[in-house]
């Protein structure tokens, strides 16, 4: 028996897609400005002592890539 298999695509294109998911947590920090409490949040972020994980997960989108 002979099988024969068109390999050739036809009319296929190329498509970049992303893949994105957003991980998110509340943190309670004391300042006496909110730009303070911003700057030792990002800064315990920046030393990982605070990484978000698989818990802090809250949505995933998939959506065409169209910035080159």
């Amino acid at each position: 028996m002979l099988v024969v298999v068109n390999t050739k695509k036809l009319n296929m294109e190329t498509f970049k897609i992303e893949i994105q998911e957003f991980l998110s947590r509340i943190i309670e920090v004391e300042a006496e400005t909110k730009d303070e409490a911003i700057s030792k949040v990002r800064e315990l972020y920046r030393k990982e002592e605070i990484v978000l994980d698989s818990d802090d997960y809250v949505t995933t989108e998939i959506e065409i890539y169209e910035y080159e």
